[in-house]
């Protein structure tokens, strides 16, 4: 049974579209593929503070794009809290065209409404990486620390002190902030070592 050229192309548009978990709400930004692909999004999930930070892939050390705090007041419902979370998220992919989002995964916390609270900033975040057509990758709070400072109980003061040492020209100055662009660290490097144990495989 023969079929017809439209019928054709409308096969493989279908397919095609099955390739990406989600696909992108953005028009494409026209910048060629290999410059986009190095640029990375880290965010650290917070109902009241979400930090994030941009960094790009460059040798001897990356370049840091763009990083801050999403604050929202203590008096604002979680509900306004995740929009605004959400779409400043959005906003940031929409600017800088990351491929790549690290997201800080979840902790243990003895207090149930911490973790609960901690999930939805989470999603909101998910959300807005996924929607936007993003690579996500998640690690602990313990596995950034370990890569970036050598320790995973390491202290904030910690952790900025050191994303200061590894990224020269970010002048980073809040802790949720830091704790975003060590989470890009944490996939770059983590990254260019698999590809390097690829290389040797191959």
């Amino acid at each position: 049974m023969g079929i017809s050229p439209q019928q054709f192309e409308s096969m493989k548009n279908r397919l095609s579209a099955t390739k990406r978990a989600a696909v992108p709400v953005f028009q494409s930004s026209g910048r060629p593929l290999a410059s986009a692909l190095q640029v990375i999004i880290g965010v650290d999930p917070s109902l009241r503070g979400t930090g994030y930070g941009l960094i790009k892939l460059r040798k001897p050390h990356p370049e840091t794009l763009a990083h801050g705090t999403i604050a929202c007041p203590v008096g604002w419902e979680h509900s306004r809290c995740l929009v605004k979370i959400a779409q400043t998220l959005r906003d940031i992919i929409k600017q800088y065209h990351p491929t790549v989002c690290v997201v800080e995964g979840l902790f243990f916390a003895q207090n149930l409404q911490t973790a609960l609270t901690m999930g939805e900033a989470r999603g909101a975040c998910l959300v807005a990486a996924a929607e936007a057509g993003l690579e996500i990758a998640e690690y602990s709070p313990n596995h950034i620390k370990k890569c970036v400072v050598g320790a995973g109980h390491a202290g904030k003061d910690q952790v900025q002190f050191m994303v200061k040492r590894l990224l020269p020209t970010c002048g980073v100055k809040q802790a949720d902030a830091a704790d975003a662009l060590a989470a890009a660290i944490t996939h770059a490097h983590l990254s260019g070592t698999r590809a390097r144990m690829n290389m040797v495989r191959a």
